[in-house]
């Protein structure tokens, strides 16, 4: 059935009328060579028919970029979420902001590449699927990953930082201070991040010899209170650790409550490190040794690899890992005497 004159076909109605793919209209929108020139012709044909125009080609001047960021804006995603809107000022892109808890539950990805004012997007830790992200990706979609959740095909664009070798330089710290027998705060069991930093944990303890504890292992939801509950069963063992690591600066925040309320002093009996290096961390008593991630860079990253794609410039780097710093502050120290504690 004819649209009305000036009207504009969406990539699926397109897709039904010529009988192919939304992933085949949309490589013909954007001039892939890839598709064949019968095809490409029996797209337009069916546009046409549709008595409309097929949607602009993304990546035009005035495309607008969806950000996704399904989680409350707090120090840490909110810096990248102002770092990814100040660079797209730059670009002179319009941004389209999906953000707060509330979001996490909405299945808005299906829908992206059918959107004609939508160039692009970044999703920072998306909560969806791998096969939702490759779903997109074979829409020929432009996106980048902030901080993937769980591992990406390569061909997916990502952008994240070194976590394996973050959390390795935090345990060879505490290694060289004298502690091997060292509680893990992590982050859920099915996050990339986690798995990468214990990872890293485990390689730096492995260097002295050194198997760790199941028992000194917890994967919690990275807060505050959850961070407080872990620290507090760590304590509690017959024979408790020596130093605590972290998912991130308010899991440990929550675990310097723990020590307080045990009469622990940090860190001359207990030496607890953070993760992230947010405000927060310079606002504890002792201050938190801590990762600074770049998580400003890690926004502009995003961009400039989306702004790539866009244009259709070749990437020869689509996972970029971007370096950390560990930043010594006054909540760790040497272990302490066994005979003392």
């Amino acid at each position: 059935m004819a649209r009305q004159p000036g009207s504009r076909a969406t990539v699926r109605a397109i897709a039904a009328e010529a009988g192919v793919s939304i992933a085949t209209v949309s490589r013909v929108m954007n001039g892939h060579a890839s598709v064949a020139p019968d095809t490409r012709e029996a797209v337009r044909r069916a546009a046409a028919r549709l008595g409309a125009h097929a949607p602009a080609r993304r990546g035009a001047a005035d495309g607008a970029i969806y950000v996704r960021c399904p989680y409350v804006l707090s120090d840490y995603f909110g810096v990248i979420v102002s770092s990814i809107a100040e660079t797209l000022e730059l670009y002179g892109r319009r941004l389209v902001l999906s953000a707060g808890d509330a979001a996490r539950d909405r299945e808005v990805l299906g829908g992206l590449p059918q959107d004609p004012a939508i160039a692009g997007a970044v999703l920072i830790v998306p909560p969806e699927p791998e096969r939702d992200l490759a779903a997109l990706r074979a829409a020929d979609f432009p996106f980048v990953v902030v901080d993937p959740r769980t591992p990406l095909p390569q061909d997916i664009a990502s952008v994240s930082a070194a976590n394996l070798t973050a959390a390795r330089a935090v345990t060879a710290h505490l290694v060289q201070l004298g502690h091997r027998r060292i509680g893990v705060i992590g982050g859920p069991g099915d996050w990339l991040a986690s798995r990468s930093r214990l990872a890293g944990h485990t390689s730096a303890l492995a260097d002295t010899g050194v198997l760790p504890a199941p028992e000194l292992l917890r994967s919690i939801e990275p807060t505050a209170d959850w961070g407080y509950t872990a620290a507090c069963e760590l304590l509690d063992l017959p024979e408790r650790p020596t130093a605590l690591v972290a998912f991130n600066d308010k899991a440990a925040v929550g675990a310097l409550r723990a020590a307080y309320e045990r009469r622990l002093r940090v860190p001359e009996d207990l030496s607890i490190t953070g993760f992230d290096d947010i405000d927060l961390s310079r606002s504890t008593v002792p201050r938190l040794t801590t990762v600074r991630q770049p998580l400003e860079e890690m926004g502009r990253m995003a961009v400039s690899l989306l702004m790539r794609l866009l244009d259709r410039h070749t990437v020869d780097a689509l996972h970029v890992e971007l370096a950390t710093q560990l930043v010594l502050r006054g909540s760790t120290g040497p272990a302490p005497d066994p005979g003392a504690r």
